[in-house]
C-alpha cells in the first residue's frame, strides 16, 4: 500500500532564463544516453521518525534549493531553457512493507522512483518516498534528477540537511550563472577554453581505440572493479613525490589507457568541479564540466608523467568552464576538417572525496601493495541497447576499497580492454609506488 502526502513549499529565486554552462552540459548527456540521469539512494531512519519529519525534510529542500524547484521549458527548435519556480506543492510517498524486509522494499522503491518516466517540464526534479513496517517509518528513499546537483552540490546538500542550515544561498545560483556567462567576462572565459581545446583537438591522434573484433549484442555494458591496491598505492606515490593524489590518479589512469591501446599521446576527459571558481564552492547546482587533458606517457619515467599530470592538470581545470553547444560547434567543424575518423577521448571523472591533498595515512609496503593487489575484484553488472558514452570511468571511495566503474560501447572499446584498463590502472599505480623512477613502459 502507498500513501500519499502534499508538502508545500515555498522559496526565492524565481525566475526564468537560459541554462547555466554545467546544466547544458547535463542535458546534452542526457540527450545522448535518453535517460533523465537520476541519482537516488535509501538509508535507515532514526527510530521515531514521523511522516511530518519526512514532509519537512522534503519540505527544506524544495524551498532552500532553486534547482530542486526549477523545471524545463522548450522553444519550437527544442532548445531548452530554466524556470525557477517560487512556490508549490510536491507528492511524498510513504510505502508499506506488509510482511517483506523494509530494506529491499526501500531498493524497491529507488528502482521503481528511477525507472519512472521523467516529464522535464511538469515534474519536480526529487521524488522522495520513506518506508513503512510495523507503523514505525524505517526507510528514507530520494531520487533526484542530476539536473539539482552534481556530486559536490549533492554533498553541501546533505551537509545543509543534517543541521537545517537557515543561512542565506549563496547568490551564484544558475540564474545568475547564466546571466555572467553572456556578460563580456564569461565570453572572455568561453573564448580561452574553446582556444585551449582547439589545439588539442586538432594535434591529438585520430584514433584513440584499436578496432574491435566482436561486436556483442547489447552492445552498451557497465562493469565494477573493487580495488584494495589502488588507494595505498596513491598514498605512496604522493608521499613519495609530493603529486596530489587527484593528478596521480590522472597519469596512472593515462599509462593503463596507452597500454591497452597503444596510442600516444593520450587525450582524457577528466571531470572538473569547477567550485574553485569564486562564489561557486557552495552552490547546489549542476556545475562540473569535462576538461581535456591531453597527456605524453611513452619513454618516460612515471615520476615524469606524474609531474606532467600535476602541471597538465591545473591548465585542463582552468579550461573546463565552457559552453557546451559551442564546444559541440567547434568539434564538429574540427572533425571536418580532420576528416570523420577523428575519435573524440574518454571520459573520467574522479568522485573520491579529498582528492587535492594526502590522506595523512602512513604509506604501505611492497608486500602489502602485491597482497592488495591480489585481491581485485571485477564484474560485468548491466548489458543494454540504451547508450552510454563510448568510454567512461567514474572512481568512487567505498568502505576499504576505490571502485572504478566503466560505461563503455562494446562496438568502441571490447570487454576485454574494458577490464584490462581498470586493472592496469591499479597495477600502474602499483608500479609508481613501488619505484617513481620506473619506465612506464608505453
Amino acid at each position: 500500500m502507498v500513501d500519499r502526502v502534499v508538502v508545500g513549499f515555498a522559496g526565492g529565486g524565481a525566475g526564468e532564463g537560459d541554462l547555466s554552462w554545467g546544466q547544458q552540459d547535463i542535458w546534452q548527456a542526457m540527450v545522448r544516453q535518453k535517460s533523465w540521469l537520476p541519482n537516488g539512494a535509501w538509508g535507515p531512519l532514526e527510530p521515531g521518525t514521523t511522516v511530518d519529519d519526512v514532509a519537512e525534510q522534503l519540505r527544506y529542500m524544495m524551498s532552500r534549493y532553486p534547482t530542486a524547484r526549477t523545471r524545463l521549458r522548450f522553444d519550437a527548435d527544442g532548445r531548452p531553457s530554466q524556470v525557477v519556480a517560487g512556490s508549490g506543492e510536491i507528492t511524498l510517498e510513504i510505502v508499506d512493507a506488509g510482511g517483506d524486509d523494509p530494506a529491499a522494499v526501500a531498493e524497491a522503491v529507488r528502482l521503481r522512483l528511477q525507472d519512472t518516466a521523467y516529464d522535464f517540464t511538469e515534474d519536480w526534479p526529487i521524488r522522495m518516498a520513506a518506508v513503512r513496517s510495523g507503523g514505525a517509518l524505517t526507510h528514507l528513499v530520494v531520487v533526484m534528477c542530476h539536473l539539482v546537483a552534481d556530486g559536490f552540490g549533492t554533498q553541501v546538500l546533505l551537509e545543509d540537511l543534517a543541521t537545517r542550515v537557515t543561512t542565506p544561498i549563496p547568490e551564484l545560483q544558475p540564474l545568475e550563472q547564466a546571466r555572467w556567462q553572456a556578460s563580456p567576462a564569461g565570453q572572455r572565459q568561453n573564448t580561452l577554453a574553446l582556444r585551449h581545446w582547439d589545439g588539442i583537438l586538432r594535434a591529438m591522434p585520430a584514433r584513440r581505440f584499436p578496432d574491435t573484433v566482436d561486436k556483442p549484442e547489447p552492445r552498451h555494458w557497465r562493469g565494477e572493479f573493487q580495488s584494495f591496491a589502488l588507494g595505498p598505492a596513491l598514498r605512496a606515490v604522493t608521499e613519495q613525490t609530493g603529486v596530489p593524489p587527484a593528478p596521480a590518479l590522472l597519469a596512472v589512469f593515462a599509462v593503463a589507457l596507452a597500454r591497452v591501446t597503444g596510442i600516444n599521446p593520450v587525450v582524457l576527459r577528466p571531470m572538473v568541479n569547477n567550485r574553485f571558481r569564486p562564489g561557486l564552492d557552495r552552490v547546489v547546482c549542476m556545475l562540473a564540466q569535462y576538461g581535456l587533458c591531453q597527456l605524453d606517457v611513452a619513454g618516460a619515467s612515471f615520476a615524469e608523467v606524474l609531474d606532467r599530470a600535476r602541471r597538465g592538470a591545473m591548465t585542463t581545470y582552468k579550461h573546463a568552464y565552457y559552453h557546451p553547444v559551442e564546444l559541440d560547434e567547434l568539434v564538429r567543424r574540427v572533425v571536418r576538417e580532420r576528416g570523420a575518423d577523428l575519435e573524440l577521448p574518454c571520459y573520467f571523472n574522479d568522485r573520491r572525496a579529498d582528492t587535492g591533498k594526502a590522506s595523512g595515512e602512513p604509506a604501505p609496503s611492497p608486500q602489502e601493495l602485491r597482497a592488495a593487489a591480489a585481491r581485485g575484484t571485477f564484474r560485468w553488472t548491466t548489458r543494454q541497447d540504451v547508450p552510454f558514452e563510448p568510454l567512461i570511468v567514474h572512481i568512487d571511495d567505498v568502505p576499504g576499497a576505490v571502485q572504478a566503474i566503466i560505461f563503455m560501447d562494446t562496438h568502441v572499446v571490447s570487454p576485454a580492454d574494458g577490464e584490462a584498463l581498470l586493472r592496469g590502472m591499479e597495477a600502474a599505480a602499483v608500479e609508481a609506488a613501488l619505484d617513481p623512477s620506473a619506465p612506464t613502459g608505453v
